[in-house]
């Protein structure tokens, strides 16, 4: 698969997909049912489909361009922060969108193959020496701070939640230290929002929170992005370097 590394032209992106003729399988010997469902759901995702065509590494990619469309949230020269990067697809959107001038610093728990000109970090963001790193890398404050991070599904709703929500704590600790003043935060949520408290606090530090569903999120899925702009805080760089 092509690696795409952007060039930051700004232009904006035709986020629309085409749809081939489903495809059905037969029961193959020694296939599970749920994998042959996997495999025909994959195979007839017209995302899974166009990310192959365009060069992404993931149907994900389409979520940040979709949001990136109505919220115009990547721009020029930005420095931007991609927590959660693997397997990289929306480190490729936000690199091609902030161009030469822009950094992006990306971040995971698992390796992420090279993105052109992209800083890829392996790490925990929640562990305090990881975030440093991250600090150290991006070298002045972040314009944007994006988290496609997911824990793992354990099948009971209230305990996924409490997952995901503990993820996006985290993510919004690190934004609230390295964002500049008009930042930007992007973090994914599950149906329903963010919970009462931590939809108060990032309306505290933030001027508009809203919600949204990018097409690209399958219509099954539990999953829901909240968009944060307008950052009123300062970045609290000595604070991080302090744990370092």
């Amino acid at each position: 698969m092509a690696d795409r590394k952007g060039k930051g032209s700004g232009r904006r992106r035709d986020v629309s997909v085409s749809r081939d003729k489903t495809v059905k399988l037969h029961p193959g010997k020694g296939r599970k049912p749920s994998s042959r469902r996997w495999l025909e759901r994959q195979l007839n995702d017209p995302y899974v489909a166009q990310a192959r065509r365009d060069g992404y590494r993931s149907r994900a990619a389409f979520k940040l361009i979709e949001l990136d469309e109505r919220f115009r949230l990547l721009k020029k020269g930005m420095n931007v922060v991609d927590l959660g990067a693997a397997p990289g697809g929306w480190t490729q959107v936000a690199l091609e969108s902030v161009g030469a001038a822009g950094k992006v610093v990306a971040i995971d728990l698992t390796p992420v193959e090279p993105v052109g000109a992209a800083v890829i970090l392996e790490g925990d963001m929640r562990d305090a020496q990881t975030a440093a790193r991250l600090v150290r890398a991006l070298g002045g404050p972040a314009d944007i701070v994006l988290s496609d991070m997911a824990a793992a599904a354990s099948g009971h709703a209230s305990t996924d939640h409490m997952r995901i929500v503990a993820l996006v704590e985290a993510a919004l600790d690190f934004a609230e230290d390295v964002l500049a003043p008009g930042g930007a935060f992007v973090a994914k949520v599950l149906q329903g929002g963010t919970e009462r408290a931590l939809l108060a606090r990032l309306k505290r530090a933030f001027r508009q929170v809203v919600h949204a569903k990018p097409a690209a999120s399958r219509k099954e899925s539990a999953e829901m992005y909240v968009v944060a702009t307008g950052y009123r805080g300062a970045p609290e760089f000595p604070k991080i370097s302090e744990k370092s």
